[in-house]
């Protein structure tokens, strides 16, 4: 069996090759198996610790005759033990090491091991697969490929602690997304790993427990199946709080809260429920305060970000939790000058992941400020809080910026933020630099943001505007992505309201009307409301209706026509109805409506429709045709009349609707 080596490892390693090095492979291939067995012992013992050992023995091709020697049937149960301890030993060097155990195939043998009678053996393999399948150079997937795998498994399970322990590390560090949850869910991990939270091992308690929190994560499916299930007479929630006390270790309480948030956010187990508000988020808290290592503050705040995203009662009461907002602040000044950290190792550690820090204390203030606007203002209130989103926007790493803007894009929805804090600042300024060049997911929520700084009250929209916002609006309209789409039309129409008409004629110019009516047939609804909200925006007071009828009458009432002829939801129809009515009070306009009888006998037929609201609409645009005051009204008036229209609006003044009867 071929190993595959990368030449560079090979050039630089193997001048570091010594002779007793190549002294430990040469034994492997001994024809007295007592000596090979010695052979493989005395390696054992030499690559323990040793990272330039263990690259020089795999460079020598120890791995594909250890493989060799481990799936020989004539090979000792002792011996394949101490090659499956060897491989592992080798495994828990780099990365590169790992590579190269995985391009001799190594996953298939150790596979094949577990089928072995012998305990010692299987424990051994099992260790191995382990630490190959922790490594993020291991692909997942390598797990799935044969089904019986799972099942074999799951029925090893029952054996000891440590095929318990290692069986339960594999699946939480294999179980990526919702494939890998169904597998392991179908084939009975909820049934076969519950009875292992109560288990005397710390160790077996600990990765079952991590086991649930990765199975259960976005999962509505598990978390619903777990809520019912007991151990020893009691539920599975009850476990999860007793695990959540202070007295635990602080891996237990963070993963045992992680599993109660995914169950929360699953529905399974209620916002309001005791074992949420009293410990749960008490506990996630905890977890964000100063004296807590810095990995355990980051997940502590992303999942408390994520358990009261969208509760707006959680929000509340986390907002005022052992002064929580001030808490987070803190995570922006890590590691301070004065740091207690007096471990070197640690100090350079926590430098390299001091952007952890900010990401997650972004991603917090963002779910806490998501409906409040008292919280709101006690966050921008927080020191240099604006300072901070705003260089927030521009870190180098991907993370940190979505974060940051996720942050700006919470508070963007505050009215008086809006008119404050953020002109104070120039957020709009590196906005508009992230909306330039970013991968989708930020320019999702960076667009969502711009939505809300283009609303009529917010002082950014003149900046904004003359930033070249209008094309870069337009170009998000064209894209692939549905809520890109969604936001760029949502931004223009914003902006197009109580606009003067310069803005107007460049918004139309910038779209096309090709683009126009591409919006229109679009499949999503809500690209087609908010491009209907564009157009009715742009169709208001007379001189822009006039104006913009004569540049573009026709496109729009072909599009008009076009909608009020499909197969569309109400609400879209009365949308478009409402521009209509719009038309008809432009005063050149309205002869557009008048000189097309397609487009009257659908006012006539919506006048009569059995929703009242587009009885409605279709009403204002004839009362906008008809006003007394307005030049050529009695012509208009006297066409409506010889169309039938007097004897509806006779027949609707009956209307049991008093909006209806009163128009």
């Amino acid at each position: 069996m071929a190993c595959v080596l990368e030449a560079p490892l090979r050039m630089s390693v193997l001048s570091e090759v010594t002779a007793s090095s190549r002294h430990y492979v040469d034994r492997l291939f001994d024809l007295d198996p007592q000596k090979v067995l010695q052979g493989v012992i005395d390696m054992k013992n030499a690559v323990i610790g040793n990272n330039k050992q263990k690259a020089n023995l795999i460079v020598l091709g120890a791995v594909p005759r250890l493989l060799y020697l481990l799936q020989q049937e004539t090979s000792s149960t002792e011996l394949r033990t101490e090659c499956a301890v060897v491989l592992g030993s080798l495994a828990m060097g780099t990365e590169n090491n790992v590579k190269s155990l995985l391009d001799c195939h190594i996953i298939p043998a150790l596979l094949q091991g577990l089928l072995s009678p012998d305990l010692k053996f299987i424990e051994a393999c099992l260790r191995c697969l382990r630490t190959i399948f922790i490594s993020p150079v291991t692909p997942e997937d390598l797990l799935y490929t044969d089904a019986t795998v799972i099942s074999h498994l799951m029925a090893l399970l029952s054996r000891s602690r440590y095929t318990q322990e290692y069986i339960c590390q594999i699946f939480s560090h294999c179980c990526k997304g919702p494939d890998h949850q169904t597998i392991l869910f179908n084939h009975g991990a909820v049934q076969n790993i519950a009875h292992l939270l109560v288990s005397t091992s710390y160790k077996v308690r600990m990765q079952a427990l991590k086991c649930f929190s990765v199975l259960a994560f976005e999962n509505p499916q598990v978390s619903m199946t777990l809520v019912n299930v007991s151990v020893d007479g009691e539920l599975l929630p009850q476990i999860f709080v007793k695990m959540l006390q202070r007295d635990k270790p602080i891996e237990m309480q963070l993963t045992s809260a992680k599993c109660l948030t995914s169950m929360c956010r699953a529905g399974a187990i209620r916002t309001d429920d005791p074992c949420i508000v009293l410990k749960t988020l008490p506990c996630l808290v905890r977890m964000c305060s100063k004296d807590r290592l810095l990995e355990e503050r980051v997940e502590g705040a992303e999942t408390l970000a994520y358990l009261i995203e969208t509760d707006m009662e959680l929000q509340r009461m986390a907002s005022i939790t052992d002064h929580l907002i001030v808490m987070l602040a803190d995570y922006f000044k890590y590691p301070s000058s004065v740091s207690a950290i007096t471990d070197i190792k640690r100090l350079d550690h926590d430098l390299k992941h001091a952007h952890e820090l900010r990401q997650a204390a972004f991603k917090l203030y963002a779910s806490l400020g998501a409906n409040d606007e008292d919280i709101r203002k006690k966050i921008i209130e927080t020191e240099n809080m604006m300072d901070r989103i705003v260089n927030g926007l521009s870190e180098s790493s991907i993370k940190v910026r979505l974060a940051a803007v996720r942050c700006l894009h919470s508070l963007s929805r505050s009215v008086q933020q809006l008119r404050t804090s953020f002109q104070d600042h120039a957020v709009w300024k590196p906005l508009m630099k992230v909306l330039q060049n970013a991968p989708n997911e930020i320019l999702v929520v960076a667009s969502s943001t711009l939505c809300n700084l283009l609303l009529e009250f917010s002082p950014s929209k003149e900046p904004i505007l003359e930033s070249g916002a209008i094309e870069l609006l337009c170009s998000l309209t064209q894209s692939e992505n549905l809520a890109l789409r969604v936001n760029g039309i949502w931004a223009l129409m914003n902006m197009a309201f109580q606009a003067e008409q310069k803005i107007k004629s460049d918004i139309l110019r910038g779209l096309s009307t090709e683009q126009l009516f591409q919006l229109l047939s679009d499949s999503d609804v809500n690209v087609l409301m908010k491009t209907l909200g564009l157009l009715r925006n742009l169709l208001s007071t007379r001189p822009h209706i006039d104006h913009i009828m004569s540049t573009h009458g026709k496109q729009i009432m072909q599009a008009v026509t076009l909608i009020l002829e499909g197969e569309h939801n109400i609400e879209v129809k009365e949308q478009t109805l409402c521009i209509l009515a719009n038309i008809a009070d432009g005063t050149t306009a309205k002869e557009l409506i008048m000189t097309n009888d397609d487009i009257l006998q659908k006012i006539k037929y919506y006048m009569s429709h059995s929703n009242a609201k587009l009885q409605l609409a279709a009403m204002f645009c004839i009362s906008n045709l008809i006003w007394n005051e307005e030049e050529g009204s009695q012509e208009r008036q006297d066409k409506l009349r010889d169309m039938g229209v007097v004897d509806i609006l006779h027949k609707l003044s009956q209307s049991s609707d008093p909006n209806l009867c009163d128009k």
